[in-house]
């Protein structure tokens, strides 16, 4: 990937996360829940979201080093569970709002792809910049709905679990998060050397039936 290719993928991949943590914010706010209003998170200013980490360094060596998945992640969204109106289905309402918002953009996207002959968008430029913002947008919609800690199909899928085993599963959790990032960068290795090749090929099935072509 060449220099400028790399830099238009990295702004998309952290302007696609800054997006995902906005609609937890906003899934919160619905709910009753102000924190992240009152700590200045709800902007589309990429300052307060940028963890250096996750944001920068991360992708940066993935796309260094030809890695063929590319992830980061951004500052979480504060929001405090106990506030939300919703004490049954609130967290996993506020959890999913960020695949949702990713699935949107990748359908609105993905369409303006499909029509793009009769829309009159058929330069280069274009095909390549909407079929990477499909691309990043799926990703991050269906990895984060793993249910893995901290990742958010681990809040999604405690909500659905009975509650002996949503006990074991929040100690479980608890468990893993006292590591933070290093936890996730631990999976995201497990992930990228043992489920990427068929995570992809999902991407690409579904880039495929949302566009109607292929990458």
């Amino acid at each position: 990937m060449d220099p400028l290719s790399a830099v238009i993928f990295i702004v998309i991949l952290l302007f696609s996360i800054i997006i995902h943590e906005l609609a937890h914010g906003y899934a919160a706010l619905s709910l009753g829940d102000r924190t992240a209003q009152m700590a200045g998170r709800l902007t589309l200013n990429p300052i307060p979201h940028i963890d250096p980490l996750g944001s920068v360094i991360l992708p940066g060596i993935m796309v260094l080093s030809g890695s063929p998945f590319l992830f980061g992640w951004a500052k979480p969204v504060p929001y405090n569970p106990y506030n939300l109106s919703n004490q049954r289905w609130g967290e996993a309402f506020v959890a999913v709002a960020g695949s949702a918002v990713n699935l949107l953009i990748a359908l609105f996207f993905g369409f303006l792809l499909r029509f793009a002959p009769e829309l009159g968008l058929t330069s280069t430029a274009f095909t390549q910049l909407a079929s990477s913002i499909v691309l990043l947008n799926l990703l991050l919609a269906f990895f984060n709905m793993i249910p893995f800690p901290p990742l958010d199909g681990s809040k999604v899928l405690a909500a659905f679990l009975p509650y002996p085993l949503w006990q074991k599963y929040m100690n479980f959790m608890a468990q893993v998060e006292r590591f933070g990032a290093f936890a996730l960068i631990g999976f995201l290795l497990l992930f990228i050397y043992v489920l990427s090749g068929p995570f992809q090929q999902l991407l690409l099935f579904v880039f495929r039936l949302i566009t109607g072509t292929s990458v």
